[in-house]
């Protein structure tokens, strides 16, 4: 069974796949079950730009991917920022590309609860506030 907001992956052509609705049924893409991507939240190699942190902005709430901003290179970079409600009912998503700051800034924080970020090489990051 899927869970909303849930993210899956395929390991052939790495189509990745956000849950909406839950449902009963296997996600599968190119002929294969996908694969449930589950969140890192400490490593210690890579702990220091992966992980989403979270200052205050005069424009609102920036989530920084990394104390040290991620890489942000053609062949290394943050593919996409989440940031999810506590009841999981709001989520906004800012997608990168490589040359940009890996910062999403949100004008209402009291929205967020949990910052994720997906890393092309490394995968999935999360940090609750």
């Amino acid at each position: 069974m899927t869970k909303r907001l849930e993210l899956y992956k395929c390991n052939v052509c790495g189509n990745i796949v956000e849950v909406f609705v839950e449902g009963a049924g296997e996600l599968v893409c190119c002929g294969q079950p996908m694969e449930k991507i589950h969140s890192q939240k400490n490593d210690t190699d890579c702990n220091e730009k992966h992980v989403p942190y979270f200052t205050t902005s005069d424009n609102g709430e920036e989530i920084r991917i990394g104390s040290v901003l991620h890489p942000m290179e053609k062949d290394h970079y943050i593919q996409f920022v989440e940031t999810i409600s506590k009841d999981k009912s709001y989520a906004q998503v800012k997608f990168f590309n490589p040359g940009e700051m890996p910062v999403l800034v949100v004008d209402n924080k009291d929205f967020v609860h949990e910052a994720r970020a997906y890393c092309n090489l490394h995968g999935l990051w999360s940090k609750e506030k």
